[in-house]
């Protein structure tokens, strides 16, 4: 019956987003045990390297407990990246970040893109990641290398997060790189190998590609290798992992709400325990399933281990009044005595030090195990991006049943001050959670139960948490935040000079054909006398096109071309010309900007540069041609910056087309009968304008809807 339990509570599609095999699988508690395996799997990284957070730090250091690594790598996570790609020319590091809110912005590295893009090389490729709807975040905490060992939980590779699980109260290590030390702090992260790997390089491509409009291909099976850490020892071996996420709707795509699906499900096979260790505890649906279940089950018992306290006047409004709300559910269901909130506490309870919690874990019956990034919130079931791994066994598999017993006693171990064998001969002995607790809760380490106080329904309360923990996107202005600013490093500025450099002269050249004696030439009438040679060669339809493309290298007016075109050619001839030229030299120009402006502008702005690229190139035909019509820059200027968006070549072309025909139209062909029309414009004429804008206009809009196909 090996992982039959994986086969009934996982469901793809349901609760989850698919069911992988690890061969290896490791539950790694607290941070110094995190980072140090993570260090060593890194070091073995040869072709790719995804990091996906809330928040990356390049400061955060990346050591175990038993301090400073001899591996003669750095030990902050910047210059240790920067060390392996020097070290590794074809291994490319991907970092993904959430592009936050202005709340968390003390709370995080300044300016992360400077620290993280700026300041390493080019094989480190940075994104703020800002494609959610308003007021979400991204939560997920992943690190994915060679698509062969991944790494997902509730750890971010950021500062405050190290500790070991002493947890002593008084750790000098336990310090932030301001040199202020903070609490102890308690979390959980899994690693695991095979197909498990793989799929979560799956995700973490797919979240890149639609951040950063940049595929990445996999990496294929024979070159994976084996970047599994050498003192990593595996809880689990060969077997089936779920992957819970939670995915706000995004546009056309629907929401996912795996992971709220799977929390529910598994707490309806509840039947002797259910273990918790979690941040937040709000969900109304959670709450509601928990409370349900106990009723079903009178002998079930819940035990929960969260913060004693949530900092700020956001949380304490927010997530404190919610946890309040939380816990009453179960008051209203009369099954409070089944349930308990305790705290982890260090030291002696006149002096206590409470343990930070960040931990977001729940095992059932020593059946089920799942850890990942989401909280018991409203915002992780419905709001924010989350992922969970699950691993089910039945009680008849003593491999499976036997290690998620023993990651439980090793938690409680930890916060109880005691030995795993203990934990486990007293929950033997007692048959009960609760009991076990009660009894083994020392002097020095403890769960402490307790009871939040305060109100959570007055009109303020209400607000805030609909506005902090939403079940599902909503408008909230102070959400926006958008960190991309800072003064540049000396060894950027050049870089930025450039970058002034070029647009100064681009826009000093567009000029003088208008301000400057080069104004003269740059009139039809002047260029008439010196094409006129031109207009009788047998080569005309080819060279007056060249003309236009050298024009365009120059930023000369494309519209005096056109014009001077007009005045030389019969209009059918004077039209197939104009339209050659304009197309050949907005292709050229396109062409340019996509050969070379591209990387630089994302090495001076990192990804950034997506965001307006992707709104362009969701309209692609339609924002091209609306440019075209209303320009806002120069044709050649306009060429070059398409160039460099996402906008495909032949919507690109097609937008050029329907924006600059009709003004081609009129100089080459109405020019005497648009004077007429408006000197005495008559019921015919209107009718005839109106009909050609119509029929102009749904061409636009067909065309636009047939890229939109071919693309879906």
């Amino acid at each position: 019956m090996r992982n039959q339990a994986a086969v009934t509570l996982f469901k793809r599609g349901e609760n989850c987003w698919d069911i992988a095999r690890a061969n290896r699988a490791a539950v790694l508690v607290d941070g110094a045990n995190y980072f140090s395996a993570l260090r060593g799997a890194l070091r073995s990284a040869q072709h790719s390297i995804f990091i996906v957070g809330w928040d990356i730090d390049s400061r955060v250091t990346l050591c175990g407990e038993e301090g400073e690594p001899d591996d003669g790598l750095p030990l902050q996570l910047g210059p240790f990246l920067t060390a392996l790609v020097e070290k590794r020319p074809e291994l490319t590091i991907y970092l993904l970040l959430w592009d936050y809110s202005v709340i968390y912005a003390l709370e995080r590295e300044p300016v992360p893109s400077l620290n993280l893009d700026w300041k390493t090389p080019r094989q480190i490729k940075v994104c703020l990641d800002d494609i959610l709807p308003l007021g979400g975040s991204h939560h997920q905490k992943i690190v994915v290398i060679d698509d062969a060992v991944a790494f997902c939980g509730g750890i971010d590779l950021t500062i405050r997060r190290w500790d070991t699980s002493a947890h002593e109260p008084d750790d000098e290590r336990r310090r932030d790189p301001g040199g202020e030390s903070y609490a102890p702090f308690h979390d959980l992260q899994m690693c695991v190998d095979g197909d498990c790997a793989a799929k979560l390089g799956e995700l973490v491509r797919a979240r890149w590609h639609a951040a950063a409009c940049h595929a990445v291909s996999a990496v294929p099976p024979e070159q994976r290798g084996d970047p599994w850490p050498d003192a990593l020892k595996p809880d689990f071996s060969d077997t089936k992992i779920a992957i819970a996420r939670t995915i706000p709707a995004i546009g056309d795509e629907p929401e996912v709400r795996e992971i709220e699906a799977l929390y529910i499900d598994m707490i309806g096979t509840a039947e002797q325990f259910i273990y918790i260790e979690n941040q937040f505890l709000t969900s109304d649906s959670i709450a509601s399933s928990l409370a349900q279940r106990l009723q079903q089950k009178p002998e079930l018992e819940v035990l929960f281990v969260s913060p004693e306290d949530h900092p700020g006047w956001l949380e304490a409004r927010s997530m404190k009044a919610g946890r309040i709300r939380f816990m009453q559910t179960f008051e209203d269901a009369g099954v409070s005595e089944q349930v308990r909130l305790t705290y982890p506490a260090v030291g002696p309870q006149d002096d206590e030090t409470a343990v930070m919690v960040h931990a977001k874990l729940m095992i059932v019956d020593d059946r089920c195990l799942r850890l990942g990034s989401s909280n018991l919130n409203n915002r992780s079931m419905g709001m924010d991006t989350e992922c969970d791994l699950a691993i089910a066994a039945e009680k008849e598999d003593g491999e499976g049943g036997d290690r998620i017993a023993a990651i439980r006693n090793r938690l409680l171990a930890e916060h109880l001050g005691t030995t795993e064998s203990k934990v486990a001969d007293t929950f033997a002995e007692t048959g009960s959670l609760l009991a076990t607790v009660d009894t083994l809760n020392s002097s020095e380490r403890r769960l402490q139960q307790f009871r939040d106080s305060g109100k959570y329904d007055g009109p303020v309360v209400q607000t805030v948490s609909q506005l902090a923990d939403p079940e599902r996107p909503i408008e909230a202005k102070f959400y926006v935040g958008d960190m991309f600013g800072g003064q540049p490093p000396k060894a950027i500025f050049g870089k930025l000079t450039a970058l002034f450099l070029m647009g100064g002269f681009l826009a000093a050249l567009a000029l003088a054909w208008r301000y400057t004696p080069l104004a003269d030439f740059a009139d039809p009438e002047q260029l008439k006398p010196w094409l006129a040679d031109i207009a009788g060669n047998e080569w005309a339809m080819l060279i007056v096109p060249l003309l236009y493309i050298a024009g365009a290298l120059v930023i000369f007016p494309v519209t005096v071309l056109i014009a001077a075109t007009a005045l030389l050619f019969e209009p059918l001839q004077a039209f197939g010309i104009a339209c050659a030229g304009a197309l050949s030299a907005a292709a050229v120009t396109y062409a340019i900007g996509a050969l070379c402006g591209k990387q630089f502008l994302r090495d001076l702005m990192g990804q950034r540069i997506n965001r307006v690229s992707r709104a362009l190139a969701k309209q692609g035909v339609l924002s091209v041609m609306a440019i075209r019509l209303v320009p806002i820059a120069p044709f050649s200027i306009i060429n070059l910056v398409a160039g460099v968006s996402h906008i495909g070549f032949i919507p690109y072309l097609l937008g050029t087309i329907l924006g600059m025909v009709p003004g081609i139209i009129i100089f080459t062909a109405l020019g005497n009968r648009l004077r007429q029309m408006i000197a005495a414009p008559s019921t015919e004429d209107i009718v005839i304008l109106i009909g050609i804008i119509i029929v102009w206009i749904a061409m636009s809009v067909g065309l636009q809807a047939v890229i939109k196909s071919r693309r879906g």
